[in-house]
């Protein structure tokens, strides 16, 4: 009967916050924001739903054990080489700098210097999931923006695990001690080594085998067992349980099992990790948001305009541009979901009075809720600053082949595809590009391309724009492919633009901003395994090609569920029941054997039409009337139904049946 209250609290836990968490969904606001709330309303401090807050702690450690675990799955330091040098730069520069500005603010405050420090930990982390989950609903993932977050983001995670280290330092002596961190760190880099060493040793071969077995269960029964394990062995070397979680994760990201793995602890920490937000929700105290709104305000405002601050110049500085700069400083302004795991770590220690971590979880919550609701302003007030600042940031040089009459706008697969077949071809062109790596290998290869932000008109004026005769919007980002689309209408009215987009959703927009193609690539892709399923059922190619240019032209509506003028679609099927392609094989016994094409008078005597004939697998097309057929050519015929029956009936051997002898 012991575990009855834990039991009903899970229940009570669950029923109340997934309507919580569906809620926030629908108003697009990520789901660690409605654990959160649903851990305030539950909480002692909330309605005082929960009776035994201790177990719902207990199982909480457990979710920060595999949430950790988990993130170090998503990990790796191959990883985070291929971000390249410039993200890493950012991404350091980030950590130092706003880790260094609000202990340097706490401090002057009145703060002691170690809980300054702390609070400088806390803050510099971002949400991976409210961020990632922010730029993909705007289709934002694969843009620059997307790219630099995701780098900043990783940089973050990892540094979780020298910060989670230095905790228990600050905590035993109060203040900040460089000799003393540097042997903490130094044993801790000792045990972490050693640990990964042996994992590495050990692991492979022991998961190797497991999975020869093919029993799931024990699979995941493996991998349980060392996370757990690891995280065990950590805690007795002195590490936190998270550490060693974090550290397990780490040696499996670089293995062959990491994606199965991941697959499998997956379910477990989405449950775990549920219960250990909403266990953080709980120690929010709602008496601090009701009696003191304005701190708590002033805490938010203060924190995205400092870390929002720092990383938009960051980017701006190394990326050159002012809309990707400030869309990044917005998405990462938030405190992130390890920053609670540090906070929770701390709390016990001491180091963190009750007063203070209950200012914190304020601040943060409020935070993360505000980050969805700013990214669209932010985009908006990005390209009126961007209007606003002339040459400032982009550093334009224009290329000497801007005078080419293609200009393409993103140096991608796609944009590097297009460039190859328009240099072979002799055809001048000009490419713009905003990632600084891309454009230093393109010019090394001889492109002539320019770095900047192609939403700038400067930018465009350089690969001169005005007088493109073509120009094609390669890019992953749907709001700049917009912008970029409508400027370079603005600025060249007769020019045919030809925009790639991933999503559906922007096909009328981008023609309606001036596009005169729009490629998605989803129904591109449903349009070629349409046109190749026809052609294998023998639909004549001409025929297919006039299907695909029907559902271009009609903007892919019978694609995307609209329905078709009925005038077009009737006069597809028109086509299709009138016009069809046969082939014959013509033997010895055929009438048409040792006579000309004139001589047989198909044409006029049955309506059908010898396109073409194939002798010795070599087609001559268009033979003339005076082309003598011989035995074992093949005619290639066009007509429709009636037409190519009575060709048939009249190419056939005397006394034949209307079984089709002689087709092939």
């Amino acid at each position: 009967m012991a575990e009855a209250p834990l039991l009903r609290d899970l229940v009570v836990l669950f029923a109340t916050s997934l309507p919580i968490v569906y809620a926030f969904q629908k108003l697009r606001v990520p789901a660690i924001a409605g654990y959160l709330v649903a851990g305030v309303v539950l909480g002692p401090h909330g309605a005082k739903a929960i009776a035994t807050v201790e177990d719902v702690n207990r199982l909480a450690e457990l979710g920060v054990v595999l949430l950790l675990f988990a993130v170090g799955l998503e990990l790796s330091f191959g990883s985070l080489v291929r971000l390249g040098a410039r993200v890493l730069v950012i991404a350091a520069a980030q950590l130092v700098l706003t880790a260094g500005a609000v202990t340097a603010a706490l401090a002057l405050a009145g703060l002691a210097l170690a809980e300054a420090v702390l609070m400088g930990f806390l803050v510099v982390h971002s949400s991976t999931a409210i961020a990632l989950k922010v730029l993909a609903d705007r289709g934002q993932t694969d843009a620059p923006q997307g790219r630099v977050s995701a780098g900043i983001l990783l940089f973050q995670d990892l540094a979780l695990v020298p910060m989670m280290l230095l905790v228990p330092v600050l905590a035993a002596r109060g203040t900040v001690d460089a000799a003393g961190i540097a042997r903490v760190l130094g044993q801790a880099a000792l045990v972490v080594v050693g640990i990964v060493v042996a994992a590495r040793l050990l692991l492979p071969a022991v998961l190797h085998q497991v999975a020869r077995l093919r029993i799931r269960e024990v699979f995941t029964a493996t991998i349980v067992l060392f996370c757990l394990g690891t995280a065990w062995l950590a805690g007795q070397f002195g590490l936190s349980l998270a550490v060693g979680a974090l550290i397990a994760g780490l040696v499996i990201s670089e293995s062959e099992y990491s994606f199965q793995v991941f697959a499998e602890v997956l379910p477990f920490r989405d449950a775990f990790h549920s219960i250990f937000f909403i266990s953080v929700g709980m120690l929010l105290h709602l008496d601090f948001l009701l009696h003191r709104p304005l701190e708590a305000l002033a805490g938010v405002a203060g924190l995205l305009l400092l870390k929002g601050g720092i990383i938009t110049g960051l980017v701006a500085l190394v990326q050159r541009s002012v809309r990707v700069a400030l869309i990044t400083g917005v998405c990462l302004a938030q405190v992130g979901e390890l920053a609670f795991v540090l906070a929770r770590f701390a709390l016990p220690l001491g180091l963190l009075p009750s007063a203070h971590y209950e200012a914190f979880l304020a601040v943060a919550v409020l935070s993360m809720l505000c980050t969805p609701l700013l990214v669209g302003p932010a985009e908006r007030a990005a390209f009126w600053l961007q209007e606003r600042c002339g040459g400032g940031l982009e550093r334009v040089s224009a290329a000497g082949s801007a005078r080419g009459h293609v200009v393409i706008v993103g140096y991608g697969l796609n944009g590097q595809n297009l460039a190859r077949v328009l240099r072979e071809t002799g055809i001048s062109y000009a490419i713009v590009e905003l990632n600084p790596d891309a454009v230093r290998t393109a010019r090394a290869q001889g492109q002539p391309i320019v770095f900047g932000d192609a939403s700038r008109a400067e930018v465009l004026q350089a690969v001169g724009v005005e007088r493109a005769h073509v120009i094609v919007v390669a890019i992953s980002d749907p709001f700049g492919s917009r912008r970029i689309t409508a400027l370079a209408r603005k600025m060249n009215p007769t020019a045919t633009i030809i925009v790639r987009t991933r999503y559906v959703s922007e096909i009328d927009d981008l023609y309606a901003l001036g596009a005169s193609e729009v490629i998605p690539e989803e129904f591109e892709t449903s349009v070629e395994i349409f046109a190749r399923v026809l052609r294998r059922v023998h639909v004549p190619r001409n025929v297919i090609g006039l299907q695909v240019d029907l559902i271009r032209r009609e903007r892919y509506g019978m694609l995307r569920g609209l329905r078709l003028p009925q005038q077009s679609l009737l006069d597809v099927q028109h086509i299709l029941a009138a016009t069809l392609t046969e082939t014959f094989l013509v033997q010895p016994e055929s009438p048409a054997a040792g006579r000309t094409i004139g001589e047989l008078q198909l044409r006029r005597r049955t309506g059908a039409t010898v396109i073409a004939v194939v002798r010795d697998g070599k087609a001559e097309t268009n033979p003339g009337a005076d082309w003598q057929l011989r035995a074992g050519d093949v005619l290639v015929l066009v007509g429709n139904h009636q037409e190519l029956d009575r060709a048939l009936s009249l190419l056939g051997p005397p006394g034949a049946s209307d079984s089709g002898a002689g087709r092939v």
